[in-house]
């Protein structure tokens, strides 16, 4: 069983992105909580240095890792950037100093993120923008999301998308504009929501549906997080016929799945990372799909 090696972003638009359907997520690169600077950080740039050497030009950050470590890290390791990396970052929540998470979703939050990210990442225009939903906001999400749409008219942004998102979020925002992307978890065994750092994370079939009915990407994080608990379960079995590990065959799942999703496996070991990027050589077969359901 084959699958498309490239994906488009934006692509009924005046400007498609095309990147390789394996990207990179830098939420584990900075410290403990994803918080401060990196445990090794000379490691930490040369796994985002070896993810351009190895053709993976799309990658997943956000001003709130940190903070702002990982834009700072990718500028280091990257600048001047090459023509064909994507860069996609999120807005909505921030951190607190005691490192919990917050909502930062009413306009003016989000146009500040905005900037933030442009002079961390030392950019004029941010490629993709994901609106992240925080549960328990006040602010109308269709005031949030007229503020998204607004900055891309003025520039800012080239393409907008959603994070953490209902069914019904996403179908609210196909009537107000397009919706390049959709970042929300996905994976083998995680296709449902569940509480993680102290907020709710969606995941949901529905969601992915609805993608896949209008050729919107799906951009899956905390793909490997919940995926792999079970020893005895079918990616185990898939993975010995393989020689490969669980992990490898869940993004081969993903990969196989749908060509709509870019899956972003995130890691802050260079050896983790390098078996990631393996993972795109395996082909399963319809059997296999078939098997693991």
């Amino acid at each position: 069983m084959s699958f498309k090696e490239t994906i488009t972003i934006g692509a009924n638009t005046n400007n498609p992105l095309t990147v390789k359907r394996l990207g990179y997520g830098t939420m584990q690169l900075p410290g403990e909580h994803v918080w401060g600077e990196p445990k090794n950080r000379d490691e930490a740039l040369q796994i985002l240095k070896t993810t351009s050497e190895q053709g993976i030009n799309f990658l997943d950050t956000a001003d709130y890792y940190g903070q702002d470590v990982t834009n700072r890290l990718i500028k280091e390791a990257l600048y001047p950037y090459k023509d064909d990396l994507v860069i996609c970052t999120k807005v909505g929540a921030n951190r607190g100093e005691d490192k919990s998470w917050g909502i930062y979703d009413k306009p003016e939050d989000l146009r500040a993120s905005i900037e933030n990210n442009l002079r961390t990442l030392k950019t004029e225009q941010i490629q993709l923008v994901h609106f992240r939903v925080m549960p328990g906001s006040t602010t109308p999400f269709e005031e949030s999301l007229n503020a998204m749409f607004e900055m891309q008219r003025e520039g800012k942004i080239m393409h907008v998308g959603l994070s953490n998102v209902t069914p019904e979020e996403l179908t609210k925002t196909l009537a107000m504009g397009n919706v390049a992307s959709v970042e929300n978890t996905f994976g083998y065994e995680q296709r449902k929501s569940f509480s993680a750092y102290g907020m709710e994370i969606r995941g949901m079939q529905e969601v992915m549906d609805i993608c896949i009915e209008n050729n919107i990407p799906m951009v899956p994080f905390f793909s490997l997080q919940s995926s792999l608990h079970n020893k005895e379960n079918k990616i185990v079995e898939i993975a010995k016929k393989y020689n490969a590990s669980p992990a490898q065959i869940n993004l081969a799942w993903l990969l196989h799945y749908n060509d709509l999703i870019l899956p972003i496996p995130g890691t802050s070991k260079l050896n983790h990372l390098n078996e990631n990027i393996k993972a795109f050589d395996i082909r399963l077969t319809d059997e296999d799909m078939a098997f693991l359901g």
